[in-house]
């Protein structure tokens, strides 16, 4: 593992992320029309910057260099997953269920134990992980107090009983 003498502030966040799309209607469509995020911007025809609630924009769609564009080939370099963090196991229950109500299939359904996650493509078949952070008090972790990350099936119908029961 490699490290630094000199790490980055313990409080830097990754505050939002630009995603080239080939057709940047089908791309608001899924992210503000499924996902629920708002659109706060367009920068003419080309681009729209999106968020959750107040900040200025979360994701940055873009066809500045990708306009009807072909996805990515496999065995390719490049984003793997944008990851988005739901505050509660309730949000991310109704982030499933607009997933259900739209259509959209996952590509996996996962609990990592510090945390419970889905993944899917968008339109553009961008990998996309909408997760939810555990408290830190209830992370697995081993006699030394290190992480013991895993990878189960997440139980989706438990899931989704989280968002009827919120």
């Amino acid at each position: 593992m490699t490290t630094t003498s000199n790490p980055i502030h313990p409080q830097a966040r990754i505050g939002h992320v630009h995603l080239k799309v080939a057709n940047l209607d089908r791309a608001l469509a899924f992210y503000c029309g499924v996902l629920g995020f708002t659109l706060k911007a367009h920068y003419g025809t080309q681009a729209a910057f999106i968020a959750a609630g107040d900040y200025h924009h979360h994701i940055g769609l873009n066809t500045w260099e990708s306009e009807g564009g072909s996805q990515p080939a496999p065995g390719t370099t490049g984003l793997f997953h944008l990851a988005i963090l739901y505050p509660t196991r309730a949000s991310l229950a109704d982030a499933l269920r607009r997933l259900d109500e739209a259509g959209i299939a996952l590509d996996g359904a996962s609990d990592h134990g510090v945390s419970e996650a889905l993944y899917l493509r968008d339109p553009d078949m961008n990998g996309v992980e909408l997760y939810r952070d555990r408290p830190e008090a209830d992370w697995p972790r081993d006699a030394e107090g290190g992480l013991t990350m895993f990878t189960r099936r997440l139980d989706l119908a438990d899931l989704r009983a989280a968002g009827e029961h919120s």
